[in-house]
């Protein structure tokens, strides 16, 4: 998809609020026609939705393009107690957003990172999925399927033990997030920023924009790992979903291994991994490939239906 600076100041985005069940106004940005298919995009840790868009640029010639600030990240207040993150909330406010943004029909959810978790939450909730016509994950797995996954690598093969220590390797800083007051001086610091910013640039052309986030982002989201990392390793579940997912595989990402990504296939019915070049933050730094394939996506499951 080609795109030029006039393209993207023609879809530039008008903002509104959908309330959560907990009463949270989540600020919602909108581009493209409201008639067109909906694209619902979901931001991660420690991003805000601003991460989306050069991909909402790119899609919003054919697409109503919505991307909405979670929960204590960009301009959507943070809930009052840490239970305010759990992922029962995360996935219901995603539906509340899906059903506001397109009354008519289910949407395509796109998602990255912890808003992938969330998502997988949601098209795996018989409640929510509905809602949603096709998942196109990024770098995000379903955090029961994780679970499920790494108690499965604990045979006592040399093979699975060492997938085991390469996941456990890239998943060190959970660990550390879950520290009291340590992450917080870590970002008030810029210590954590300076790390943040050395993995940020894997896999990232010079040419990527640069992240829009703020220190606000940074804190407020450590909650999201303190409320649910414990509970759901503990007692995972499978969960599945009818849901058509595409899981797009960063050739350079750093926080999970490819067997990570693509866990969830066993529960799903509709399942398909693609490889994408670039690192972890693939949908700023390489907006034109994520764009490209959910439109794929998306134009492959219309001629399916078709037929």
């Amino acid at each position: 998809m080609s795109h030029t600076s006039t393209a993207e100041a023609a879809a530039a985005p008008h903002s509104r609020y959908v309330t959560t069940a907990d009463g949270l106004p989540l600020a919602v940005h909108e581009r493209g026609d409201p008639a067109a298919p909906t694209v619902l995009c979901v931001h991660g840790y420690p991003d805000n939705s601003s991460v989306w868009d050069g991909v909402a640029a790119r899609l919003a010639d054919r697409y109503h393009v919505v991307a909405y600030d979670v929960r204590g990240a960009g301009a959507s207040p943070a809930p009052r107690l840490r239970s305010g993150y759990a992922l029962d909330r995360l996935a219901d406010d995603m539906a509340r957003v899906a059903r506001a943004a397109s009354p008519g029909g289910p949407v395509h959810l796109l998602a990255h990172d912890w808003g992938s978790l969330a998502a997988w939450h949601a098209v795996t909730d018989e409640r929510h999925a509905p809602a949603f016509a096709s998942y196109t994950s990024v770098s995000g797995p379903c955090l029961d399927h994780a679970a499920l996954w790494l108690r499965s690598r604990l045979r006592p093969s040399p093979r699975d033990l060492l997938a085991f220590a390469d996941q456990a390797v890239r998943s060190g800083y959970i660990g550390f997030f879950h520290l009291p007051v340590l992450p917080e001086l870590a970002w008030l610091t810029g210590a954590g920023g300076a790390v943040l910013g050395a993995l940020d640039r894997i896999g990232r052309p010079r040419s990527a924009a640069p992240p829009r986030r703020t220190l606000r982002d940074h804190l407020n989201g450590l909650d999201l790992y303190r409320e649910n990392f414990r509970a759901r390793l503990r007692a995972p579940s499978e969960r599945r979903t009818a849901v058509p997912v595409q899981v797009l595989i960063p050739a350079d990402e750093v926080f999970m291994t490819e067997g990570l990504q693509t866990a969830s296939e066993r529960w799903t019915e509709d399942f398909r991994a693609v490889p994408v070049q670039g690192g972890h933050w693939v949908p700023r730094s390489r907006p034109d490939a994520v764009a490209e394939r959910v439109h794929a996506f998306v134009r492959e499951l219309g001629a399916a239906g078709a037929r």
